[in-house]
């Protein structure tokens, strides 16, 4: 059996502590727009945690960067990797580094052969839920048009933003609270088509299943059946073949 490199190693050791620097960065993203004034302390500290957790993703990609065979190759091949570590560094903004974790978390998560499909989409559309009712509502909050104000009114807005409903009742004001909300439609629509792909193979693999068990039995009739006429033939054969009376 052939040895993991190095590289496989260092994703299967470092896997389940980034994923729980990501909730850390869950965390810190939500607590100053959840608590609300809050202290410059606090938001200091959560500006903080973040940047520590994008910092981590980075090391991260650079030591994978590094133990890899063919950096060239591991470039090319992890593209959207280098371009989520390098997002941040754009513009301070902390929707950037919000972004560029999700990203970083959903490309390590998919590595991991556990992880199934309906997982996947039940995370993220958990993640997408939680994290566009925390942008929208930050960059709502304090428009001046805006009726977007409290996080049950971003929650609801979010869902069904994702779900194409669109009531009308709440909706952005702002350039960057339209941003998200065009994130949300496109990212709905893209979940509600995984989800309908998966339903629609599970049942063509049912069908499929169904219909191989019944060729199966419908071949087995036909060859008793031959079987059965072989030997009504022979019979007749010997009967034609035997001495009368």
């Amino acid at each position: 059996m052939k040895e993991p490199s190095a590289q496989v190693r260092w994703e299967r050791r470092t896997q389940r502590p980034l994923l729980a620097l990501a909730v850390l960065f869950a965390v810190a993203y939500a607590v100053p727009i959840v608590v609300s004034p809050a202290s410059r302390s606090l938001t200091d500290a959560c500006t903080a945690v973040e940047w520590v957790v994008w910092a981590a993703f980075a090391v991260d990609y650079l030591v994978r960067l590094f133990l890899a065979d063919d950096r060239r190759r591991f470039i090319r091949t992890h593209w959207l990797d280098l371009g989520a570590v390098l997002l941040p560094l754009l513009q301070p903004l902390r929707l950037l580094r919000l972004v560029s974790t999700l990203l970083l978390v959903q490309r390590r998560a998919r590595m991991a052969s556990q992880i199934r499909l309906t997982t996947y989409v039940a995370g993220a559309v958990v993640g997408l839920l939680m994290f566009g009712s925390l942008a929208v509502l930050s960059v709502e909050r304090e428009s001046a048009d805006g009726n977007i104000r409290t996080l049950g009114d971003a929650v609801w807005w979010s869902f069904t933003t994702m779900t194409t409903v669109g009531y009308g009742d709440h909706a952005p004001t702002t350039g960057l609270g339209r941003v998200i909300a065009v994130g949300l439609m496109l990212s709905g629509i893209a979940l509600l088509g995984v989800v309908t792909a998966n339903i629609a193979a599970w049942f063509i693999a049912r069908f499929e299943k169904d219909d191989l068990e019944e060729r199966r039995q419908t071949e087995a009739i036909r060859l008793l059946t031959d079987e059965v006429r072989a030997l009504r033939t022979e019979v007749a054969a010997l009967r034609e073949r035997s001495p009368g009376p």
